[in-house]
């Protein structure tokens, strides 16, 4: 480890690799791996217990598998039912290599365009066993029941969504989340009535604990009586999704957070590319200052609305249906024309900020600028009819309605960029084991297979793949030296553990201060937004780390948490997640900082070709950031994993 600290910031530790892949052809490096995984006997099995923290996609569907294998699984959730997981507010679709559409899809083609939708910061080989179990994906959802969409001749229908220029996105409406989701809550309950998984609702992950250099089971706190509890297990699953509410707007549930993985980070779990946040352009604008959270609209709406803004910036005012089709500028259309509205999440919202920094941005001002461009349905209308367009996209029309009072079949909807998804997160092995043994990270909830972008309707299908075909078949290996040695509630890890959890919650609801959590959330979204979003800079990113860490300085010492913590007390579960956020915020920046380059969702403006495209430097950065926690005010260090590839070649990004 370097002694003297990098930008005063952070220090270099040793290199790392992910040793479990096999070696050979990567079209044989999945069997090859399932075949060398030790076993556990189905009688052992029924002696190791495994804790599985989450239970959208990811977490419910690898308790539910895990459980089915005759493992004993605990499923922990904060939500009042594991079926209202943030899985379920996903929309538009799942993607699979199944070439239904006979337009020459294949498994390579969904892993090349992975790859280079991600902007060459991904595994190869994690990537392509995505793309791999991908259509057996399908066929597991269709076998539980789940309702997507059929042609006229009842097979499965399929459409598009950025990044490709093919159709093998697979979708219910636009509630493809949910009925995914319901179909793994239905296997998950079948072995709940089995009795081979015990659910925990209303529980919430506050600690991990480690014993003996191995995850040993978590400290959880019962949200509604307050009760701090410990529970002990031979293997921990997380799989709690992103940390995208971070920056306070976003498309997440406001329940979404991110303290699960950051108290396994700060126990010794490497934390992978945070600076990698993906920002989605198909939301609906802010629309005012008072507001918590922001709207996802469907990305596949992209696939028959056409994004524009008028030509002449006197005209944003004026009401669009007045605005000849010759004052309109289909700007993705005109820059893109092979791939057109259909481009990549990052490209899409990077065009849609600059229409709006010219000043021909629409709706109304916030701050002095409109923050929105139009996705018109006219043409889409007009060429298929209102009956056709409604079935497709009805009950998102419906939502749009309901939250801004237009009609989008009448008017134009307006969706500007947010913050969405985040492809960093625990850095995993091709076992999605972390870097404490005994700690599996699935789903969101690792630094993923999306590189620096993901691209959409991969995220159910990630989600699924880890916790259907993956987890299941990698996490033998590590139990087949189970069951470990029993450990009791009085083990000095554990009880230290406990002890750290309740003395945080003391400190909070004793301190007197003057500001609530929500404030300090705010001010904390704000300074990230406006440093660490869509466009960073070295000077912007530098003010950013001492913003944070003065508020964070101010949040310990003015925060005022009311109401008891033997009780329901949500200003409570809010401040340890906020506490944990200026953490994980100020580690963001650090690493935006660290990486000067651009690379899909992460955007240095030092780093751009001639017409504003991200410039990667794969001499110096082609590599995953893994960082380790260096202690409570010490510098975190820097492990780097070289990412090679052998089957893609490395070339900058063109969809033009």
């Amino acid at each position: 480890m370097t002694e003297t600290l990098i930008d005063g910031l952070y220090r270099t530790g040793e290199p790392i690799a992910d040793t479990k892949a096999p070696a050979g052809d990567i079209a044989q490096k999945w069997e090859q791996r399932k075949f060398n995984a030790r076993l556990v006997n189905p009688a052992n099995r029924r002696k190791l217990d495994v804790i599985v923290v989450g239970t959208g996609l990811a977490g419910g569907a690898g308790a539910a598998s895990l459980g089915e294998m005759g493992y004993n699984v605990k499923a922990f959730f904060y939500q009042d039912s594991a079926r209202r997981a943030h899985s379920i507010a996903a929309q538009g679709g799942i993607n699979a290599a199944k070439n239904y559409k006979n337009d020459n899809d294949s498994t390579y083609r969904l892993f090349y365009d992975t790859i280079k939708g991600g902007d060459y910061r991904s595994r190869e080989t994690n990537v392509y066993r995505l793309a791999e179990v991908s259509a057996n994906i399908i066929d597991q959802c269709v076998a539980q029941g789940v309702p997507f969409a059929r042609e006229y001749g009842g097979l499965l229908d399929n459409r598009s969504f950025g990044g490709v220029q093919v159709s093998r996105t697979f979708y219910a409406r636009g509630q493809t989340g949910q009925q995914l989701l319901i179909g793994a809550y239905q296997a998950l309950m079948r072995q709940v009535k089995a009795g081979t998984v015990k659910t925990y609702a209303r529980h919430e992950m506050v600690e991990l604990i480690v014993v003996d250099g191995r995850a040993r089971g978590i400290v959880a706190r019962d949200m509604v009586t307050g009760e701090i509890e410990t529970h002990l297990a031979d293997a921990v699953v997380l799989g709690t999704g992103g940390y995208g509410n971070v920056f306070f707007l976003s498309t997440n549930a406001m329940g979404c957070n991110g303290t699960a993985i950051w108290r396994a980070h700060r126990k010794g779990a490497y934390f992978g590319n945070p600076c990698y946040t993906q920002i989605h352009p198909t939301c609906i604008p802010q629309h005012g200052s008072s507001q918590s959270k922001l709207t996802l609209m469907s990305e596949s709406l992209r696939n028959d609305g056409r994004i524009w803004v008028p030509k002449k910036a006197e005209d944003c005012k004026k009401d669009p249906r007045d605005i000849p089709e010759q004052d309109r500028d289909y700007y993705l259309e005109r820059i893109y024309p092979a791939f057109g509205n259909l481009v990549p999440r990052d490209i899409a919202s990077r065009q849609a900020k600059n229409m709006c920094d010219e000043g021909r941005g629409v709706g109304p001002e916030i701050d002095g600028v409109a923050r929105g461009v139009y996705l018109d349905f006219s043409d889409a209308i007009a060429r298929m009819g209102k009956d056709v367009v409604s079935a497709k996209y009805g009950n998102l029309f419906d939502m749009y309605k309901q939250i801004t009072g237009d009609d989008p079949y009448e008017i134009p909807m307006r969706i500007y960029p947010a913050v969405h998804y985040t492809m960093g997160g625990l850095w995993v092995d091709y076992d999605l084991q972390s870097s404490i043994p005994g700690l599996f990270v699935t789903g969101e909830a690792n630094f993923s297979d999306h590189g620096a972008n993901r691209l959409g309707a991969s995220a159910l299908m990630q989600g699924l793949a880890d916790g259907y075909f993956v987890l299941p078949n990698t996490i033998n290996d590590y139990l087949a030296d189970g069951p470990f040695e029993k450990i009791t509630e009085d083990h000095p890890a554990v009880v230290e553990a406990r002890e750290e959890i309740e003395k945080r919650i003391e400190f909070f609801v004793n301190n007197k201060g003057n500001r609530s959590v929500d404030s300090f959330h705010k001010e904390l979204g704000q300074i990230m937004w406006e440093y660490c979003g869509m466009e960073r800079t070295e000077e912007g990113l530098k003010k950013a780390i001492g913003l944070i860490r003065e508020l964070r300085k101010d949040f310990w010492q003015n925060v005022r948490v009311p109401g008891d913590p033997d009780e329901l007390n949500q200003s409570l579960e809010k401040a340890g997640r906020v506490a944990d956020f200026f953490e994980l915020g100020e580690l963001m920046c650090i690493d935006a900082l660290h990486r000067r380059e651009s690379c899909g969702g992460h955007f240095r403006a030092e780093s751009q070709t001639e017409e504003g495209e991200a410039l990667r430097d794969d001499e110096n950065f082609a590599y995953v950031a893994a960082w380790e926690w260096g202690g409570d005010n010490s510098a975190p260090i820097l492990h780097k994993e070289d990412l090679k590839y052998e089957y893609v070649e490395m070339k900058q990004r063109s969809y033009k």
